[in-house]
């Protein structure tokens, strides 16, 4: 199998078959670097050396009625873990100042929960309008759960950019990790969000007992739904959690299914989020080879890279970080 050749074909704007997506994802070790560096060739056309910075604030902690099996906040964790209620507007908007020091360009609120009341999208609504104020260029990001038209056109309204909300795995393997929702439920959020205009974000997790078949079977649904940003979660196992004895995940295969949604996402932005410290270890930094954008200074109950060590990083790899508009004019 020739990657380049794949990734001539992806640049010539044709999609790939499943098989020669498949080859991707189970490519035997001797050719990680061809792919790792096919995937480079396609990143470099659509997104130049750049790297997005982005931060994270759990904005309400715990409290979930949900049963995602993963999850440390969910009402079947056992897990230690801080819980409190959405956050006021000064706490947040302290993190959004944290998130500009950083020199992160998207912050992202989240809150656990099945999905937003009415006065919490009010709540959220002040907040947006406020950090919007204070930094016009940050973009933001909400992930609030399960979500209809109005209320992500009210998000929308007051300046969020992007709505998270991650199918997480296929549809087959779904009801395996959440039985208190569906995966057709995750769908019609993302439908929502498009249509209230507002950009979609959402990707999965992988290591969570998934087949290779199930990987496929996202990349590809991501595809067609036309996502905008796509986050690719690697499992952190948390004690306490239904998944908290979960196998570690190989990092190739991780470098691998990062290179699987480059290559079926060429223009979109990729992004390697949670667990990629604790499962990508000492190979991390090849994961910017297909990802354009990272989170930095943590996730929402797990520590991540900090931002001093990842532009580090990003800088021993050859890249560069993507800059807030305001820095790059001065």
């Amino acid at each position: 199998m020739s990657y380049s050749h794949l990734a001539e074909k992806v640049l010539s704007h044709q999609t790939l078959t499943r098989e020669e997506a498949r080859s991707i994802l189970q490519a035997p070790l001797e050719d990680f670097q061809e792919v790792i560096e096919a995937a480079l060739k396609i990143r470099e056309h659509y997104h130049g050396r750049k790297v997005k910075l982005c931060l994270l604030q759990n904005t309400r902690s715990g409290l979930c009625p949900e049963d995602c099996h993963y999850c440390s906040q969910s009402a079947i964790s056992k897990a230690k873990i801080e819980k409190y209620s959405l956050m006021g507007k000064a706490e947040l908007l302290a993190a959004a100042h944290k998130a500009v020091e950083a020199g992160a360009r998207r912050y992202c609120m989240v809150t656990s929960g099945r999905g937003p009341s009415d006065r919490d999208i009010e709540h959220l609504e002040d907040v947006v309008k406020g950090v919007k104020e204070k930094y016009p260029d940050l973009e933001i990001c909400c992930s609030l759960g399960l979500m209809d038209f109005p209320k992500a056109k009210k998000l929308k309204e007051a300046g969020v950019g992007w709505v998270n909300h991650n199918l997480n795995t296929s549809e087959r393997f779904y009801p395996e990790i959440c039985q208190t929702h569906t995966y057709q439920d995750r769908v019609n959020t993302l439908h929502a969000v498009k249509e209230a205009g507002l950009s979609t974000c959402s990707g999965g997790i992988v290591g969570m007992g998934e087949t290779d078949e199930d990987i496929l079977d996202l990349a590809f649904a991501i595809q067609a739904l036309d996502i905008d940003s796509i986050p690719i979660n690697f499992l952190h196992p948390i004690g306490g959690t239904p998944l908290g004895q979960a196998e570690k995940l190989d990092p190739i295969k991780g470098l691998l299914t990062l290179s699987l949604f480059r290559f079926l996402n060429p223009h979109k932005e990729v992004r390697a989020a949670g667990g990629r410290e604790f499962n990508l270890k000492d190979l991390q930094g090849f994961a910017i080879y297909p990802a354009n954008s990272i989170f930095i200074e943590g996730y929402l109950t797990t520590p991540g890279q900090q931002a001093l060590e990842a532009r580090r990083m990003i800088e021993d790899m050859g890249f560069e970080v993507e800059e807030h508009p305001a820095e790059a004019s001065c």
